[in-house]
């Protein structure tokens, strides 16, 4: 009996694949890939775009699944009796047990890499849209798109407004684009969030300063 999360992951893959839903190998690098409208439309995405999919559809149905924080390629977990399944949204659904997700991990990062429990930790919906974001801003930069980039950061802060590496990232994409304000203002922010005697919060208020003085 392969359990019902397997069975479960065997649905909602059949329910994809007959709409044509499928991993993009042909274009992975496509910012496409991690807009979810863009998703919808063309059948194509990342992991994670899929992934969102998948969700989705496990709550309509009433089944528990989740994000799992897995390094490099987003999976899902699915739960059932007598245990829960780890699926990979991005090949067709496919069931991974622990020899395929050892393999996945050195694709992902190297022959020494080693699968950790932690790597198959549940992760709440904002890390899923995060992760998702922050895929769609890597593609823009490579692109060479920095103000879109920023518009995926600026989201981002929308749903991390405590991430304080967030606000200095949209601090010094703002300074490249040659907006000083809202470079300050961010830089500022980030500050803000930072232990008031440490090293990063020194360098920050230095950086502040010459800022500044560029406005004068």
């Amino acid at each position: 009996d392969a359990g019902d999360a397997a069975r479960r992951a065997a649905l909602l893959a059949g329910l994809l694949a007959r709409h044509g839903f499928a991993g993009d190998d042909a274009t992975y690098d496509d910012p496409a890939n991690a807009n979810l409208i863009q998703v919808l439309a063309r059948r194509r995405g990342l992991p994670v775009a899929l992934g969102i999919l998948w969700l989705h559809l496990a709550e309509a149905a009433g089944w528990r699944a989740h994000g799992l924080d897995f390094p490099g390629h987003f999976l899902v977990g699915l739960d059932g009796a007598p245990g829960p399944a780890v699926v990979d949204p991005f090949q067709g659904g496919a069931v991974l047990a622990a020899p395929a997700l050892r393999a996945l991990l050195k694709r992902m990062q190297g022959p020494q890499a080693e699968l950790h429990p932690s790597m198959l930790a549940p992760v709440g919906k904002r890390d899923v849209l995060l992760r998702l974001q922050n895929n769609l801003k890597l593609r823009r930069l490579r692109a060479g798109a920095l103000a879109e980039a920023l518009d995926c950061t600026e989201d981002m802060l929308r749903l991390a407004p405590a991430a304080a590496p967030l606000w200095r990232e949209a601090a010094l994409m703002n300074q490249r684009l040659d907006r000083m304000g809202a470079a300050l203002e961010r830089l500022d922010r980030y500050i803000a969030l930072l232990p008031p005697g440490g090293d990063a919060a020194l360098q920050a208020r230095a950086l502040a300063m010459e800022w500044r003085q560029r406005l004068n």
